[in-house]
């Protein structure tokens, strides 16, 4: 098959990640279309079409028309204009499929998304985390991936040879929606209490040198929303500590997808659960890297980028 993914900006590079491990562990083929950056992380592209000229434009005009499958991800649907082609004027013999990652505008307005695709026969589903199924619940969970053997994600030697400072970093996109308020006040309130605990804010960076500095840390806190993010798999693949504040619902069905009850992310719920996760793991560094090497043994066994990418996969071959 060919698959053609469409997007008016990759979130979280997580759009390239799939057409890579599609082409990379099957027959398929996967290409990648995108009109905007967002932040200045500088994901990988394939084809951006600012960065395009003629020549690209009949590429897209090619791949638009040789297509089986057209995915969209986000918001993006057939009448989002990529340069001078118009998805819709290429629809004839194509499975569609509508990926949601949690923008703003479908949180907040879940209804306009499943009258739309109600109306328009649309049943080719998938959310990118198990709390958007609650908001649409004819939607298949496709769980995002990361190259686990990517260099950058490999964990790092040495990190816990000496007894200096428990580094801790935080990455997040959106300060308003990842804690970043409570995670800071944690800190705060730790060092108070001179507990040996250094902060590396990884804000608005590309995305190699975000991953760099993260491999570097004993723990990554992604965010205490319910569910996980793309940092969180980032962190484990990388042998660094990971918490998150995921829900019994989200809990269940992580476990589901990876066939295992025994999650490798470290709760914390609030301030106060954060504050006292922090302070044992920086009282206890053994346990801390043991946490780590858990999580890179769960990335390796339950969600590498082959089994992931199998799933979508799977999906494709049985619309």
């Amino acid at each position: 098959m060919n698959i053609l993914m469409l997007a008016i900006n990759d979130p979280a590079g997580t759009a390239i990640q799939f057409c890579k491990a599609i082409n990379r562990h099957s027959q398929h083929s996967a290409r990648l279309v995108t009109l905007e950056t967002r932040y200045a992380h500088c994901w990988e592209k394939d084809l951006h079409v600012p960065d395009l000229g003629v020549d690209g434009m009949e590429e897209i005009s090619i791949l638009m028309g040789e297509a089986d499958i057209f995915h969209f991800h986000m918001t993006c649907d057939e009448n989002q204009l990529f340069g001078v082609h118009l998805p819709a004027d290429f629809m004839k013999g194509k499975e569609i499929v509508h990926h949601h990652h949690g923008h703003h505008d479908f949180r907040s307005n879940p209804c306009f998304f499943q009258e739309k695709y109600e109306k328009l026969g649309r049943a080719n589903l998938l959310v990118s985390t198990p709390d958007l199924l609650k908001k649409l619940p004819e939607a298949h969970w496709q769980p995002n991936l990361v190259p686990i053997n990517d260099p950058l994600l490999m964990p790092m030697w040495g990190r816990f040879d000496d007894a200096g400072p428990l580094l801790v970093c935080h990455s997040p996109t959106r300060k308003d929606l990842k804690n970043t308020t409570e995670f800071m006040a944690a800190v705060k309130n730790l060092n108070k209490r001179r507990l040996l605990l250094d902060v590396d804010m990884i804000d608005d960076v590309p995305n190699d040198e975000c991953l760099a500095r993260k491999r570097r840390c004993h723990v990554l806190f992604d965010h205490m929303q319910g569910y996980y993010g793309v940092s969180s798999l980032e962190g484990l693949s990388q042998g660094v500590t990971v918490i998150a504040g995921l829900d019994d619902w989200n809990r269940a069905k992580v476990a589901e997808f990876a066939g295992t009850d025994k999650l490798p992310w470290v709760p914390a719920f609030d301030q106060e659960s954060l504050e006292a996760t922090l302070q044992d793991l920086n009282n206890n560094r053994v346990a801390c890297q043991l946490q780590g090497l858990r999580g890179r043994e769960f990335m390796e066994k339950h969600w590498s980028d082959k089994q992931v990418a199998g799933h979508l996969i799977s999906f494709y071959e049985n619309i």
